[in-house]
């Protein structure tokens, strides 16, 4: 029984005291209708992320945006994985340490996640989802996807940097003494070759692995923050 589920069976179980109870009645209504409406609408605004709805715009917003994630992706990756500037001070520092060549601890650890973050924060308030995410919090709404985001992509990228194809390429560039743009040609390929595999179906999955467990709070909230709202106009 998941959060969205919880919330709106208690609100409705709130209005159904209301209409059997003889004491407050009109309270209980008030209370149950302004909770499950704003449960409902934060449901249906989780759904919306990830499903196309007939007549609703802006609805499917992330297998719709299925081309333009991707390339979010990779800039993140080019920009701030593997830049020039982080390539060379890993190759200097394997360098400098010898024969742990293939080592990319150094490089993973000079990426600044939180600024990955913030920048697929603002992609995401600067999309048609922006408005409607402003009417439930903004960005603090997103503050719990956070810490789980980061981990999901250091873990994404530990497992490309051990593919054989990664391997590969790095070898190659350190073998042939190319570094910089040499090598980032050679990495923006594999990563090209990789964001190539993916599907919408794909992307919509990964994304919803991460988030909607989290945005299921919404819901929670919601429900409250309506309730507590036909609370007030109950005893007004």
């Amino acid at each position: 029984m998941n959060q969205s589920f919880l919330t709106n069976f208690i609100s409705l179980l709130v209005i159904g005291i209301g209409y059997l109870s003889p004491y407050y009645a009109e309270t209980l209504k008030a209370i149950g209708f302004f909770a499950f409406s704003g449960a409902i609408t934060n449901w249906l605004a989780i759904h919306m992320l990830f499903e196309k709805v007939p007549f609703l715009y802006g609805s499917g917003i992330i297998p719709a945006r299925f081309e333009e994630f991707k390339a979010s992706i990779k800039a993140l990756m080019m920009e701030q994985f593997f830049t020039v500037e982080n390539i060379e001070q890993f190759i200097e520092t394997e360098e400098r340490q010898g024969g742990r060549i293939l080592n990319v601890e150094p490089l993973l650890g000079a990426v600044d996640y939180d600024k990955v973050y913030d920048g697929l924060v603002s992609s995401i308030m600067a999309s048609s989802f922006g408005g409607m995410l402003l009417m439930m919090g903004g960005e603090q709404a997103l503050l719990p996807l956070k810490e789980p985001f980061c981990e999901k992509m250091q873990h994404t990228l530990r497992d490309m940097v051990d593919s054989d194809t990664f391997k590969s390429a790095l070898q190659n560039g350190l073998n042939a003494h190319k570094i910089g743009e040499d090598l980032t040609g050679k990495i923006e390929a594999v990563i090209d070759k990789r964001l190539g595999e993916l599907t919408p179906q794909l992307v919509k999955e990964m994304v919803q692995s991460i988030i909607k467990k989290h945005l299921g709070w919404l819901v929670v909230w919601g429900g409250v923050f309506g309730g507590l709202l036909g609370a007030l106009f109950g005893f007004a």
